[in-house]
């Protein structure tokens, strides 16, 4: 399966959601000890932007159960996902140290969750949960101090919420909205260049929304900051969650009112008009000058390749 099978047309990564997330479960300390020591109950164990993987006879695992994910290691403190078909689903952290000792075995790997994905390594409808995983780990690791007076906090409601113990303050994990979009101007889009980016690759402009700003506002600003150009007819397209570290993707269009661009060089190595013909080649990774659009993992693919699709009017 490659990943144009993976992904199709207005389903990137991390939007299938195979689990019930159980809210009503998240306050009953009783009840989710009781579920994780079932023996179905399964866990992913994140490290960074890493899965700690069970090389099976049928190839790799990334869900594990309680006693593998402990035996390599990982935190005893669970992050309580969801229900999957009645049993529990978990997030675990793990140490640098533990992940040193895995690095010399054999049976397990710990490795970096985008190139799994885009590699089609992990089943798609596996990614949002894994997401989910890895968002709550991470936050936990940056929020174990109160922002209020400091104080060590400590986890409460399977993981959902962090009790500062001496302020009493409550903390919750957030989600950054972040808008990402296509541009066009009659059959042109508008594309950019981070100095990050692989060799020839091309993807949509993006950004964070800031304190008091709209979506539609987030997208003019984000546009004329970085490349110079004004818009109009902001429309909303779907949204992606993104745990880098846990971001909300929200995919807009616009039509461009100017077409020369001035590009901000701290934002972007490098921004340009691309025409049908030639995106329609870089979406196939197809262009003979070997550039190439965003991967179908990513919300910037299914934006591109909608307006090639459908054309230049496309309803939102």
């Amino acid at each position: 399966m490659t990943a144009f099978d993976s992904f199709p047309l207005g389903r990137p990564a991390f939007v299938t959601n195979i689990l019930d997330r159980a809210a009503h479960l998240r306050g009953s300390d009783e009840k989710l000890f009781a579920l994780e020591g079932h023996r179905d109950a399964r866990a992913y164990v994140v490290h960074r932007d890493s899965l700690v993987v069970k090389q099976d006879a049928g190839g790799p695992r990334v869900l594990l159960t309680i006693d593998e994910a402990l035996k390599y290691g990982a935190n005893p403190g669970t992050i309580f996902l969801g229900l999957r078909d009645g049993a529990a689903v978990f997030g675990m952290g793990i140490s640098a140290a533990s992940v040193e000792k895995l690095l010399t075995r054999d049976d397990v790997a710990v490795t970096e969750l985008r190139g799994m994905a885009m590699q089609g390594a992990v089943p798609p409808e596996q990614l949002s949960a894994i997401a989910m995983a890895k968002s709550m780990v991470s936050w936990h690791q940056r929020h174990g101090y109160c922002a209020n007076c400091g104080t060590r906090t400590a986890m409460k409601e399977g993981g959902w919420k962090r009790d500062c113990p001496s302020c009493k303050a409550e903390h919750f994990p957030r989600t950054d909205p972040v808008v990402i979009m296509l541009v066009t101007s009659g059959e042109k889009c508008l594309l950019g260049r981070q100095k990050q980016f692989p060799a020839g690759m091309w993807s949509c402009l993006a950004g964070f929304v800031e304190a008091a700003e709209t979506i539609e506002d987030a997208v003019r600003r984000e546009i004329f900051e970085e490349s110079g150009i004004c818009c109009t007819d902001v429309n909303y397209y779907m949204t992606q969650p993104w745990p880098y570290p846990s971001s909300l993707m929200i995919g807009c269009t616009a039509r461009a009112t100017t077409e020369d661009i001035i590009v901000d060089h701290m934002e972007l190595e490098d921004a340009r008009w691309f025409d049908r013909a030639e995106a329609t080649l870089m979406i196939k990774r197809e262009h003979p000058d070997g550039l190439a659009g965003p991967h179908p993992f990513a919300i910037a693919h299914h934006l591109l390749g909608r307006w090639l699709h459908e054309g230049p009017d496309a309803p939102a």
